[in-house]
């Protein structure tokens, strides 16, 4: 079989205007923002008038704990809406948007692979329709009000050594990680400590897709803190967004961003694809808007969430669908045999030899997260092979067997290299799950103390046998309870690569401890984000970064991206 690039695959693509995938939705030309012939917003005020409408099903994508190579997450989603789409459903796949950070990176984009894409491939994974550029406005608008602010007499008694907020670049660049910046004499600000984030680990990134509607985006980003007044510890208290006067402006840089992105499939599937917060990093999902729109629009909703279930889902499951009200009715496991194998011990240059042995001992770290899914959250699993052509028939069917025993079925995909007629099997499977009762619960109560909820997902879904809290994550978790935050859902800051917060260590892991060493709070997000090991929220690139086979000919054709 020829080995195509998906760049070439999707470039070959004849696209349908936008206009007649909006109309399959029977979305109104009223509501439709086109941004050229091939993408386009719709307008969240749609939402009010789909209002009285009974929603779609809703079907969660998450995966085993991934590895360097990448398992196909996104490809085996977008290949499950076309799957379902031909076999006579009516379907959206809800996606977030690519960092420009992995994309030039080591991870490369995120618009699905294979014959399963969304496409415009090259404007989704290359700013797209601006989201993430005025997300990191409003962030960075945000700094310089705060900076402003002191340096114009600092009314309100910020500590300049107290300031939580961070400048943002959608980029992967270690060397803004720390910095000290307003040097160069009084006329040029307070000389500080500062730092940068990558925009998708932005509270305003999280804002955007944790909002209902405008007003409440407004609400959100007003509570943001930015950093503590002068005095000590019990004697300062965190001063927002709000009191600064920036939310309204803010606001209005994120007015257009807020609505989704609709683009298309390969088989022309409606996508819908708008926000995109880091898994790791941060809660991993794209927006409430985008989902809510498209359960109103579809009869099923095929969304993801990032990295493994232990990340992703977790968030998925106990952020936001806690926030807005959302019910699975059936998730989706991605599974390969080479990931399972190198979970088992083997190496990566022995992946493609069938190797039964490596197998069973990495499938433990399958049936794990099957049993968190269907244990811990109360819902119905089929876990999708993501095929791979040296896979051999005893893998795939010792795979399949592991799962019948865990009582889940299993499916090959074979959407990457056949499209949506490679995700019927799984489609059917994935009909049938969703028509099955399940009781859904979350992890954990939030109105339990802060440690005790950390305590909880370490224990629950990471399988921790204890967790180390460091001094200063316990001055943390005081102050923030002391400042009335108690209450808020947990999001965890944690390696991709492993359940533990040590990415070396593969497989099934359990008993091993789990150590915050600080916590931070996202008020406007509306959860506390505890950061776990040796987790960075700004990433660096790496030896040979993707972008050094990024190019572009003389008639404008993009070639390099993946």
């Amino acid at each position: 079989m020829e080995i195509r690039p998906d760049i070439t695959i999707a470039q070959a693509t004849k696209m349908e205007p936008i206009a007649d995938i909006a109309g399959k939705l029977g979305v109104p030309d009223r509501h439709l923002e086109p941004y050229g012939k091939y993408k386009a917003k719709i307008d969240y005020n749609y939402l009010n008038e789909l209002d009285g409408r009974a929603d779609g099903k809703l079907v969660l994508v998450t995966a085993i704990t991934p590895t360097t190579m990448g398992e196909g997450k996104t490809t085996t989603t977008v290949g499950l809406a076309d799957g379902l789409n031909r076999i006579g459903k009516n379907v959206i796949t809800a996606l977030r948007e690519p960092s420009l950070g992995p994309v030039f990176g080591v991870k490369g984009g995120a618009a699905g692979g294979g014959y399963a894409q969304v496409v415009p491939m090259e404007d989704i994974n290359l700013h797209f329709t601006g989201d993430f550029h005025a997300i990191g406005a409003a962030n960075n608008l945000l700094a310089a009000m705060l900076d402003n602010h002191i340096y114009q007499g600092n009314r309100l008694g910020i500590d300049p050594r107290r300031i939580t907020w961070r400048r943002c670049v959608d980029m992967n660049d270690r060397q803004l990680r720390f910095a000290v910046d307003g040097l160069g004499g009084k006329a040029n600000g307070m000389p500080r400590e500062d730092a940068w984030d990558i925009t998708v680990a932005s509270e305003i990134m999280a804002i955007l897709c944790l909002a209902r509607d405008i007003n409440d985006l407004k609400k959100r980003l007003a509570a943001v803190v930015v950093g503590y007044t002068c005095g000590s510890a019990r004697e300062s208290r965190p001063v927002t967004a709000g009191e600064l006067n920036a939310a309204g402006a803010m606001t209005a840089l994120l007015r257009d961003a807020l609505k989704p992105n609709l683009v298309q499939t390969l088989e022309h599937t409606p996508a819908l694809i708008h926000g995109g917060p880091f898994g790791n990093i941060a809660h991993g999902c794209n927006s409430i808007i985008a989902t809510k729109m498209a359960l109103k629009l579809a009869d099923y909703t095929v969304t993801e969430a990032g990295f493994g279930a232990d990340l992703g889902a977790e968030k998925f499951l106990d952020i936001k669908c806690r926030f807005a009200g959302l019910r699975p009715h059936a998730v989706v496991i991605v599974a390969t045999v080479r990931a399972l194998k190198h979970h088992g011990g083997a190496g990566k240059d022995a992946l493609a030899r069938e190797d039964l042995a490596a197998l069973e001992r990495g499938i433990p770290n399958l049936t794990q997260h099957i049993e968190n899914i269907t244990g811990v959250y109360g819902l119905p699993v089929v876990v999708a092979i993501n095929a791979f052509p040296h896979d051999t028939k005893a893998e795939l069917d010792l795979v399949e067997k592991k799962c019948r025993e865990h009582g889940v079925n299993a499916a090959l995909s074979e959407v990457w290299a056949k499209g949506g007629a490679g995700g019927e099997a799984l489609a059917r499977e994935v009909v049938r799950l969703a028509d099955t009762p399940s009781e859904f619960r979350f992890c954990y109560d939030s109105a339990l103390p802060i440690r005790e909820k950390i305590e909880a997902i370490a224990s629950r879904i990471y399988r921790a046998g204890r967790v180390t809290f460091l001094p200063q994550a316990l001055e943390q978790i005081a102050a923030f309870e002391r400042q009335g935050y108690g209450a808020m859902p947990i999001c965890v800051a944690k390696t991709q690569y492993s359940f533990s917060d040590d990415p070396t260590l593969r497989g099934a892991s359990a008993g091993h401890t789990l150590t915050v060493r600080s916590l931070r709070i996202s008020a406007g997000a509306g959860f506390i984000v505890a950061l776990t090991g040796d987790i960075m929220t700004m990433p660096g690139l790496p030896p040979v970064p993707a972008a050094e086979n990024i190019d572009v000919d003389g008639a404008g054709r993009i070639s390099g991206l993946f």
